[in-house]
């Protein structure tokens, strides 16, 4: 959305004016587009406190109207890795998104796991029953869901705390050559492309921490162990692109090398285990999912036609 700052909004605070605007409504919603970086002022990001002088054109990245209920769907074959009376654990597909947004209202994990789990209605939200994280459409894997308000707000907790512990095994282009490393380096949106996220330079990103470690080279692939510390959206896909080693399948910051040498049906990009403390018993619950027959099938291609070697453990 853009529009142009009237002459008599001259001297208005950012944010009050972003609040009577259509479609944003509310000094809460104003300050959640401003620190999301969803409004630009003549091209720039400014503090919510800015003064308008009036003239300036406004550039709003306004979330899409959504209804505010969800309808619940099941799922045949819905897979389950731990569940109890507090949460369960889901093994997500690739290709199926977590819950509704733009151009995609049914078919989500959300109205399956409302359908599964009725209890997590309301539960972190009308439109996101119980969901504590979550994955992007075309990753597969792990994530946990809360069923009651209690466990919603511990998991969250943890997440915030960074005592989660998320695996992920990615398949990426190239080469990787350090046996280990880590990349530590801000995201946020992209400067010109908003619907990417991008490695920003520091104050203008979230920090951002991945570690990685080599399992398997191929001549031209790498299969890597990932874990994450925080979780910004997009963030190994973002900077395991960073490195010039993005994801296959990834067309977003894969480009223009993103085909993966078989057809894949996703990312290969998978959550395999996943780790917390369960809110209610306080003990540690593990979990795990296998590698999804995409993936494998993409890693048996690589060791039947590349030539392979095997790093030693760190």
């Amino acid at each position: 959305m853009k529009l142009v700052v009237p002459p008599e909004a001259a001297g208005e605070r950012l944010d009050r004016f972003l609040a009577a605007c259509e479609g944003v409504g509310s000094r809460a919603a104003a300050e959640r587009l401003l620190g999301e970086r969803g409004v630009l002022v003549d091209g720039a990001p400014r503090a919510k406190s800015h003064r308008l002088v009036g003239g300036e054109e406004l550039e709003l990245e306004l979330p899409e109207r959504r209804e505010s209920t969800l309808e619940p769907e099941p799922v045949e074959g819905l897979r389950i890795a731990w569940e109890d009376e507090h949460l369960l654990v889901v093994d997500k597909p690739a290709g199926m998104v977590v819950h509704p947004g733009a151009g995609r209202a049914r078919g989500t994990l959300a109205a399956a796991i409302l359908a599964h789990a009725p209890t997590t209605a309301g539960v972190g939200g009308p439109r996101r029953p119980g969901i504590v994280h979550r994955l992007d459409k075309d990753t597969s894997g792990l994530l946990v869901v809360a069923k009651t308000a209690q466990a919603y707000d511990a998991l969250v907790a943890q997440l915030a705390a960074r005592t989660v512990t998320r695996r992920y095994l990615a398949v990426v282009h190239g080469r990787v050559q350090a046996n280990e490393g880590i990349v530590d380096a801000p995201i946020g949106r992209h400067p010109t492309d908003r619907v990417k996220m991008a490695v920003r330079p520091v104050g203008r990103g979230k920090r951002a921490i991945t570690r990685y470690r080599v399992l398997e080279r191929f001549a031209h692939f790498t299969l890597l162990d990932v874990r994450l510390e925080t979780g910004r959206t997009h963030q190994i896909r973002v900077h395991l692109a960073s490195l010039g080693h993005p994801v296959v399948g990834d067309e977003v910051y894969g480009k223009p090398h993103s085909r993966p040498p078989i057809a894949l049906d996703g990312y290969a990009l998978h959550a395999a285990e996943l780790a917390f403390v369960h809110p209610a018993f306080r003990k540690v619950i593990e979990c795990s999912a296998p590698v999804p027959a995409r993936i494998e099938r993409l890693l048996s291609h690589l060791r039947n036609s590349d030539s392979t070697s095997f790093p030693g453990k760190p």
